[in-house]
């Protein structure tokens, strides 16, 4: 017997379980259906929660290991790894058990299984003994996510990771190659250097991070070579061999030199795929661009009724984009008016040692659309409470149009970034200009002081810069 409702959403990640409670709200009878045996999506379990659970033992360990630089005697610290994945596990169930509890709380009722479209109106959910429910429905939303990307000549292995499989080793390795210099494979880096393994990253690309402002990627690499990660860079690699209890992977460089490099294990990080195959889509009007779901800024696809949101659709891949991506549809199939996103003030962030945050345009980017940009620079190597910190390595730096005060972009390397990035984000969504930013009081000794800093050099006030 079918069950019938307003909103079924496939996938109960950070866009799928936000996207549905929100529905939820606005009166609308929903359902959310599950593959996994708890509710989060790969952000809970398999990506942003896990990885900065290990990212913060990392930090902590590093604290300790410097604490003697302060007058704190922090004799004997090592890292014992069973526990730290366990301080893991424990964040990860907790946060599941609390999707859970929303789910509840807001009524949404949740189905155990594998959901795959029959037609723009029915869902049909086969869970793990087979059984199959249908679900009748006037709107879907599709928020399956996404998988890593393998290489085309090495397929996932004991010995060849993904960002998924490296979450669950059992021992820290004591080498390891990363192919992929972007957000996932730094944060990895970032978490093995520091626990003591020989990290080197492996990037096609002429410099590491490239979606982040050139300034940034340059001073975070100087870091981690600082730390004793090793960087090649403008590398195309041809070939990974999987052995026993090693791995050899053979990259040529730009100057068509063959190079090997010898580790424990290979992480490979080269994106990820949308999940988009084998749900039924083409028993509907929505159409697909590259595996990815074609769809408005309100979320929806060529079939009215499908709304697609987060890693199948073609956006940045990020939690947040995500979850407000589906607030956007739930309102916008309950009859409201919400606003579309604008992507140029996605916020990005990078929660390596050091941490990463930007939000808008990079210099490059605005000068290509046609700007007259100025900008506006901070070294936290000036401020009080980096130096209290002892982290003083980074900056702040805006991109502003010369002409209007306009903020562009805002870019941020150093302590606390992904916490600092909230105020400029803010007043770029609020379209406060640079003035703005550089006439508003703040707290000092603070880090975001130098936000205020950066914005006075921007606007020709510096006092510090």
């Amino acid at each position: 017997m079918s069950q019938t409702y307003d909103l079924v959403v496939i996938g109960s990640g950070p866009g799928g379980y936000v996207a549905a409670a929100r529905a939820s709200a606005l009166g609308l009878k929903t359902a959310i259906v599950e593959k996994d045996k708890a509710l989060g999506g790969t952000c809970l379990h398999r990506g942003c929660i896990p990885t900065k659970a290990l990212l913060h033992a990392a930090d902590v360990y590093s604290e300790m290991k410097e604490a003697s630089k302060i007058g704190i005697q922090a004799e004997g610290v090592r890292v014992e790894w069973d526990k730290v994945q366990a301080y893991k596990s424990r964040i990860v169930s907790t946060n599941a058990g609390g999707v859970a509890h929303l789910m509840k709380s807001r009524k949404v009722d949740v189905f155990s299984g594998f959901g795959k479209l029959a037609g723009a109106g029915k869902v049909v959910v086969e869970d793990a003994s087979k059984k199959k429910t249908e679900l009748s429905t006037k709107n879907v939303l599709i928020a399956v996510g996404s998988t890593p990307r393998a290489l085309p000549f090495a397929a996932f292995s004991k010995r060849i990771l993904s960002s998924d499989s490296i979450l669950e080793l059992d021992h820290i390795p004591g080498s390891l190659a990363i192919v992929g210099g972007g957000v996932i494979g730094i944060e990895f880096a970032s978490v093995f250097a520091r626990l003591g393994t020989q990290v080197t990253v492996i990037e096609a690309l002429p410099r590491a991070l490239a979606p982040a402002d050139p300034d940034c990627s340059k001073e975070l690499m100087t870091q981690f070579e600082q730390q004793g990660v090793k960087f090649h860079l403008n590398a195309k690699v041809t070939e990974i061999s999987n052995k026993k209890d090693s791995t050899r992977t053979t990259l040529t460089s730009a100057s068509g030199e063959s190079i090997v490099v010898d580790a424990d294990y290979v992480l490979v990080c080269i994106g990820r795929a949308p999940l988009t195959s084998d749900i039924g889509l083409e028993k509907t009007k929505a159409k697909l661009e590259k595996g990815f779901i074609a769809v408005s800024g309100y979320m929806q696809s060529d079939e009215p009724s499908i709304y697609a949101i987060g890693d199948c659709v073609n956006t940045p891949w990020l939690a947040h984009t995500a979850s407000a991506e589906g607030i956007i549809a739930a309102e916008h199939m309950a009859g409201k008016n919400p606003t579309p996103l604008n992507y140029d003030h996605t916020p990005s962030c990078v929660y390596s040692d050091p941490p990463v945050a930007w939000s808008g345009l990079t210099e490059e980017e605005a000068k290509k659309r046609g700007y007259e940009v100025k900008i506006g620079k901070f070294d936290f190597a000036r401020s009080g409470k980096a130096s209290i910190l002892g982290k003083k390595r980074g900056f702040v730096k805006f991109v502003t149009d010369a002409k209007y005060g306009e903020i562009l972009g805002v870019h941020i390397i150093g302590p606390d970034a992904t916490e600092l990035l909230a105020e400029p984000a803010f007043a770029m969504q609020m379209e406060a200009t640079i003035d703005d930013v550089a006439r508003t009081v703040h707290a000092h000794p603070t880090l975001y002081e130098s936000i205020y800093e950066a914005a006075s050099v921007a606007t020709g006030r510096a006092i510090h810069g």
